[in-house]
């Protein structure tokens, strides 16, 4: 069945590239800037891509990312609607202001395409829990939604995808401003790892703290079982996304496949991309999963 319509997101999805375009799913690129050089979110195109990227954070090079701007959206825009109606699902406003020029570009070319539909969403997610929207927006497109259909599924949802992290490296939430120097040293001495979530807004709360890995992973686990669709008994899909520490996201994924009998064999791990790593460096776990309604609270509970 021919889709009906175009699905297109940003890089910042952290999802192969090979992937999303087997799904036939255009992206829009982010970039990110070392000592005046650019350099692409190449999501996986280039396998010297990550290790070179760690190696400028290990040397103290910092990289500075930038949104995408009227201009780059409007120029992408254009190429779709060529072809087809267009759904874009952006990366969420609680991370990047980018969606607003996306908005901005879409307002500026609607009229230059009276006969298609051009629909933007602000996903209010980050990482491989924006892929996990619109992969499962893919799978709607796929089975014969229409772009109405989709785009209402994908603004009731998006506030349902949960995304859970912790981190055993606070050098670039510090950088940011997250956590401040004196708690990022203490926790590294004491190997204390924050507990994180995005809330209703899409933005990062740090809700906890536990030592150590093992801990972590547990906390981890804990909420989503208290957070995902029937609980223990979850059977949608389930990604999981690292920051240059493939052991304990393996080790994640083994624990919730132990935990989450239906999901035994359907995690997906992923890299997190330059562009979030950026801002998380290295050392991130994350884990993603459809449940109730994210909210504005503080606490994990």
């Amino acid at each position: 069945m021919k889709a009906s319509f175009i699905l297109g997101c940003g890089s910042t999805v952290d999802m192969p590239f090979s992937y999303m375009e087997s799904r036939d799913i255009p992206i829009l690129f982010y970039t990110y800037s070392i000592d005046g050089a650019e350099y692409v979110d190449d999501m996986g195109r280039d396998k010297d891509a990550l290790p070179r990227f760690y190696g400028f954070i290990q040397e103290g090079r910092l990289p500075v990312t930038s949104q995408i701007n009227q201009f780059r959206y409007e120029e992408f825009f254009h190429e779709q609607l060529k072809k087809g109606d267009l759904l874009y699902i952006a990366f969420g406003s609680g991370m990047s202001a980018s969606v607003n020029n996306a908005f901005a570009a879409a307002e500026a070319i609607r009229s230059k395409y009276p006969d298609r539909k051009l629909v933007v969403i602000d996903s209010t997610c980050s990482s491989s829990g924006y892929g996990l929207l619109v992969d499962w927006a893919a799978d709607m497109r796929d089975a014969g939604a229409s772009i109405e259909e989709t785009a209402k599924w994908v603004m009731a949802h998006r506030k349902n995808v949960h995304h859970q992290f912790f981190s055993t490296d606070l050098t670039m939430f510090r950088r940011s401003g997250r956590v401040s120097g004196p708690t990022a040293m203490i926790a590294t001495v004491l190997g204390i790892c924050p507990i994180m979530r995005l809330n209703d807004e899409g933005r990062i709360i740090a809700y906890d703290k536990v030592r150590g890995k093992k801990a972590a992973l547990k906390r981890t686990l804990d909420v989503m079982e208290a957070h995902a669709v029937n609980g223990r008994g979850y059977d949608g899909k389930c990604f999981i996304s690292h920051s240059n520490c493939i052991e304990t996201a393996e080790a994640l994924k083994e624990e919730l496949e132990l935990r989450f009998p239906n999901q035994a064999g359907n995690v997906r791990i992923f890299d997190i991309g330059t562009i979030i790593a950026s801002h998380c460096g290295p050392g991130t776990v994350a884990l993603f999963f459809l449940g109730d309604e994210r909210t504005a609270l503080t606490s994990g509970k």
